[in-house]
């Protein structure tokens, strides 16, 4: 059965970001992921970390002005120069943090930069990227995400993401492949994860509609988890969902796919 990391971004909102580390610790996990770290020094991480025995198995790279509504900069051809000084930065926490892996959301064009255009620079960024993590043994993954909840965004679908990595042509780029937003755009969750299951680095999940935790929606979960366990995932499942109420309240469907983990064992 797969492994499971709380989304601190997402989960144990009802608390100050800080104090979400005790709190996914208190509901059983073993490791987090959040989507950006820079807002802390990296010591108050770490020691968080470290207090609550956590393993932090993910975070993005800088990704502009997310409160302005940006999401994401590597499709952006005049704002290379920030990309690269986002890299090192995201690469010191990396460090810091002992995190294994950085996704990259590659963001939303604006208005005037036509497709080619956007896509030859998500390129350019992510081979620079790529190798960059390389050196510092750290993976780069990059995370096609639904037009729905961001419209406009670059990448939408799994083959899109895999063509960008194709082109990069780095061994050191993986996909980031997300339940909820492919569920939107594509379906056929299972077969794409076992066509495409040695590019894939790291998978989160959330149900549909709703974008709430598993068991809310359509998608079949202990399926699924089933068939990780089958290819031998051994990566963490992020748990980027919206709570329908409070995190603890809804963590029924993780009791459970312990349970028939523990019985399967």
């Amino acid at each position: 059965m797969p492994k499971f990391a709380a989304n601190l971004t997402m989960l144990f909102n009802e608390v100050p970001f800080l104090d979400r580390f005790a709190a996914a610790a208190e509901a059983g996990f073993d490791a987090v992921e959040f989507l950006f770290p820079y807002p802390y020094k990296a010591a108050e991480l770490v020691e968080r970390l470290n207090e609550h025995d956590l393993k932090l198995v993910l975070h993005n790279l800088p990704a502009g002005n997310w409160e302005a509504g940006e999401r994401g900069i590597a499709c952006l051809p005049d704002r290379k120069g920030e990309f690269k000084e986002g890299v090192g930065r995201a690469i010191e926490y990396a460090k810091a943090l002992r995190v294994p892996q950085l996704n990259c959301l590659v963001g939303i064009p604006t208005a005037g930069i036509d497709r080619d255009t956007a896509l030859a620079t998500i390129v350019e960024n992510l081979r620079y990227a790529a190798g960059e993590l390389k050196r510092e043994g750290i993976r780069l993954l990059v995370e096609p995400c639904n037009s729905y909840d961001i419209p406009g965004f670059a990448l939408n679908r799994s083959a899109e993401g895999l063509d960008v990595i194709e082109q990069v042509g780095s061994d050191n780029l993986f996909l980031q492949y997300d339940i909820y937003h492919m569920q939107r755009m594509e379906g056929e969750l299972a077969a794409t994860i076992k066509k495409q299951f040695a590019k894939i680095a790291h998978i989160q999940l959330a149900d549909n509609p709703g974008r709430n935790e598993p068991g809310t929606g359509e998608i079949h979960y202990p399926f699924l988890f089933d068939l990780l366990d089958t290819l031998g995932y051994e990566g963490y499942v992020g748990c980027e969902y919206k709570p329908k109420a409070a995190t603890v309240d809804g963590l029924g469907w993780l009791r459970s796919a312990q349970q028939r983990a523990a019985e399967l064992a």
